[in-house]
């Protein structure tokens, strides 16, 4: 009974770090966001560079999903059982102290995959505490899939796996996207209430700047256009139901709010997210400026999205020689309408039909660059890739595995035959 319940705790402890470590690192950026939150949270914000914070957010998931495989294969058992506890042992108080305070909404154990509220991810823990004071204290009882002599190359390539991935989705986008702006995904829809559904309040703070002075507004007392806009945040004041997409809007700097121009656009319409011009990458400008110059061409409207000021923007386009308009939205809506800074996402009637990082924008040719989008593959939703995503990670990391403890199996079957072989041999002679 020892052996079940210690095994039971070990594969709930590997399937939950494994989770939460890969839906973490096919989001890097997500994840240092996040981390941002808590640093926040915590009165520690601007106390690391995005460098260290970003370097963390890889650090973390790939350390979670490395002790969710090390559990799920019994590997360094001793070692890995006491580092799951002390992980619990921290981060069960930590959810303790965010259920009662409340600073941020959501912990971020599973990235934007699965949401839970601060007490449900506070419940969730005292479980896995649980689990890992169990499997630590009878490492022994948990039964090895790969022999001890065997275990580094499950240990190497699970690392370098992870690794791998989180380079990936930092370079390009994330694997799969869990967030109400995926590709296929109608934003109008994400933002509809249900008929009767109760209404949430929202409370919205405009950060200013006057004279290299800064202070906050809200609605009612908005100042004269003397004041430059510097950042703005929304904050709930009353639950209830809460649409996927709630803070969606673009408003011109001149104040005029073209949301439904743009959403119920019956062509397509290019935007250039950039969350904050001061930190976008400007290696792909003339990608970025040969994108315009077809939408121009072909009569589609293209914005450029920021929630940087006016100044910001002029120094963009003296920069880039960007001659498209640009537009305010929400920082924090940007980041999560793409993560890339800058991104190029393509909508149609609402709709988002593809989305590009700037390592990855579509490259107009002579041919390509003639035709209208209705003729291109980039004009059209992509085929349903999850499943060949899903194939991939199958093929690359969990069929390599399984062959290993397969093969791993075999082997020492065949080590504990011969071992009896000789043994029989010996004792005959």
């Amino acid at each position: 009974m020892k052996k079940i319940v210690v095994n039971l705790c070990r594969l709930l402890l590997s399937v939950v770090f494994v989770l939460s470590g890969f839906v973490k690192a096919i989001d890097p950026l997500g994840t240092q966001y996040k981390i941002d939150d808590y640093l926040e949270a915590m009165h520690l914000a601007g106390l690391l560079p995005p460098l260290v914070t970003l370097s963390m957010s890889v650090v973390q998931s790939s350390v979670e999903f490395c002790l969710g495989i090390f559990m799920l294969f019994a590997i360094r058992r001793k070692f890995t059982t006491i580092s799951v506890l002390v992980i619990m042992a921290v981060m069960t108080p930590l959810t303790l102290w965010l259920a009662i305070v409340n600073p941020i909404t959501d912990c971020g154990c599973f990235g934007d995959a699965i949401v839970l509220t601060n007490w449900q991810t506070f419940f969730k823990n005292i479980v896995l505490l649980m689990a890992a004071i169990v499997v630590a204290r009878w490492p022994q009882e948990m039964f090895r899939f790969v022999s001890e002599s065997n275990q580094w190359i499950a240990v190497n390539y699970s690392a370098v796996f992870i690794l791998a991935t989180s380079v990936w989705c930092l370079y390009d986008l994330p694997l799969f996207d869990f967030r109400p702006y995926h590709v296929g995904a109608n934003i109008q829809e994400g933002m509809e209430i249900p008929v009767g559904a109760e209404q949430p309040e929202f409370e919205t703070t405009f950060i200013l700047e006057k004279d290299g002075h800064r202070q906050e507004f809200g609605i009612d007392n908005y100042p004269d256009s003397t004041w430059t806009f510097v950042d703005s945040r929304t904050v709930m004041t009353k639950e209830g139901y809460v649409p996927p997409v709630h803070d969606f809007s673009i408003t011109t700097f001149g104040g005029d709010d073209i949301t439904e121009q743009v959403l119920n656009d019956t062509s397509y319409v290019f935007l250039l997210v950039a969350p904050f011009l001061e930190h976008a990458d400007d290696s792909r400008l003339d990608l970025i400026n040969e994108v315009y110059e077809y939408a121009k061409e072909h009569g589609y409207a293209f914005y450029g999205l920021t929630s940087s000021n006016e100044h910001a923007v002029s120094r963009w386009c003296d920069m880039t020689g960007a001659e498209y308009d640009f537009c305010l939205t929400d920082g924090t809506t940007l980041k999560t309408i793409i993560r890339s800074n800058p991104g190029l996402v393509l909508l149609k009637q609402g709709t988002v039909i593809r989305k590009w990082s700037h390592n990855s924008l579509p490259e107009l040719d002579e041919t390509m660059g003639s035709l209208p989008l209705e003729q291109l593959e980039i004009g059209h939703i992509p085929i349903s890739s999850v499943s060949s995503k899903v194939s991939q990670i199958l093929l690359w990391f969990v069929l390599p595995l399984t062959l290993l403890s397969v093969a791993d199996r075999i082997w020492m079957w065949s080590r504990r035959v011969r071992r009896k072989k000789r043994k029989k041999e010996d004792n005959s002679l």
